[in-house]
């Protein structure tokens, strides 16, 4: 027929994130108004003289290729970079950068992963970790994130999840969906597990600069353990740039070398000129980086104390990224089944508010694993007047949630 796709293809997931847009889009064209706490976007610009460093290389002309693994000077400048924020020496031939993070998991994967080899990835957690794994015929064993721990993880059970098939173990910290970080103490002890095996760890540290109170720890920096890491950072979240598709990665030699004959085939180059702005993000004035830290703890506060707030709602308060992950099990509804009611649901049921707002696009827990039944994801990554906003419908629509949905089926778990 000529139109059928490979079987591999249906082993590959989507982002609930993305995928919620359209329907968003859909309702505002009809003249909704939605508050959208769906996206993991920082809605702040760019830094002005990131910007200008990249329109001086596209003025230059700086619009070319460039080496598959990225420029020596762009990898030299976040050798440095991981060697100041993780106290690891780290040379520039370690460093292979990419159009975005997401690449930079798929090909790290693809460069360390045979068929049946065993991943163990965090649940609730990231998407796209057990996705790509599936579709490169990975088995994939989740490791719960628990919100009693501060949606850290007992170390105890996951140390009895790595076995000799265990060929990738993902970390996340600060986390997405949860906000939850791992401690120094839970790094080291995960590193005492995997020393020596012949187990890779993706550690996922793109919300390293996005951490409240204390600095953010990294696994990369635990002794004796930088070969067997693949460190995984950008420049998308911290110096908002989520638009100019820029991350990299550090690893052995052998693997960096494997990971730019990937980008070869495939990419071949991040953009000449993103390489250029990504040194001057690295090398620049942090103090944009501090000023919208401070004002995402601001917004964590508001938002946490605003649904804590609410009858049936529990929120534990993050220590890093820009999530909340309400507990909502108390409704006794699916989560996804809430998030729907939140965003069309209970206006379709005639529940307004004083300041005109028709619904909030949230995220099912579930769109990042099973284990995130009973909660929802929301990003503050929005003004603090469109979070109060928010706080106010969601109040208004779960005190009515029961006359409108009826009674729930099952409680959720």
């Amino acid at each position: 027929m000529g139109n059928t796709l490979a079987t591999r293809m249906s082993r590959l997931g989507g982002e609930a994130a993305f995928e919620l847009l359209i329907v968003i889009k859909a309702l505002e064209e009809q003249g909704k108004r939605v508050i959208c706490l769906n996206i993991g976007e920082p809605d702040f610009d760019t830094p002005g003289h990131i910007i200008e460093a990249a329109v001086t290389a596209l003025q230059s002309h700086d619009t070319h290729y460039t080496p598959s693994p990225g420029r020596k000077n762009a990898r030299e400048a976040v050798a440095r970079y991981v060697t100041d924020t993780r106290g690891v020496p780290t040379t520039w031939e370690q460093v292979t950068i990419f159009p975005g993070a997401k690449p930079a998991i798929f090909l790290s994967m693809m460069a360390t992963l045979n068929d049946g080899d065993e991943v163990v990835y965090p649940d609730p957690g990231y998407p796209t970790y057990a996705s790509v794994a599936n579709f490169l015929g990975a088995t994939c064993t989740p490791y719960i994130l628990r919100e009693e721990l501060g949606f850290r993880t007992q170390i105890d059970d996951l140390a009895k999840l790595i076995t000799g098939k265990t060929r990738m173990l993902v970390l996340n910290s600060p986390q997405n969906p949860t906000g939850g970080v791992f401690t120094r103490q839970d790094l080291s002890d995960i590193a005492d597990i995997v020393r020596g095996k012949d187990c890779y760890v993706l550690t996922d540290e793109i919300y390293m600069q996005i951490a409240y109170g204390t600095q953010a720890a990294s696994f990369y920096s635990a002794p004796g353990i930088a070969d067997q890491t693949i460190l995984l950072d950008g420049w998308s979240k911290a110096y908002a740039m989520t638009g100019w598709r820029l991350g990299f990665t550090v690893t052995n030699q052998p693997l960096a070398r494997g990971l730019g004959l990937l980008m070869t085939n495939s990419n071949s180059c991040a953009a000449a000129f993103t390489q250029t702005a990504g040194i001057a993000a690295l090398e620049g004035d942090h103090a944009p980086i501090a000023s919208m830290v401070a004002e995402f703890e601001r917004r964590r506060d508001l938002l946490v104390d605003g649904l804590n707030a609410i009858p049936g709602v529990k929120c534990h308060r993050p220590e890093g990224a820009f999530y909340v992950f309400p507990n909502v099990s108390s409704f006794g509804y699916p989560a996804k089944k809430i998030q729907d009611y939140l965003l069309s649901g209970a206006s379709a049921a005639g529940i307004a508010t004083p300041s005109g707002i028709d619904g909030v696009a949230a995220l099912a827990g579930t769109a990042f694993g099973p284990h995130g039944e009973g909660y929802l994801r929301l990003s503050y990554a929005n003004s603090q007047e469109n979070l109060r906003f928010a706080l106010e419908f969601i109040e208004i629509a779960l005190s009515r949630i029961h006359e409108v949905l009826g009674a729930p089926a099952t409680v959720a778990a």
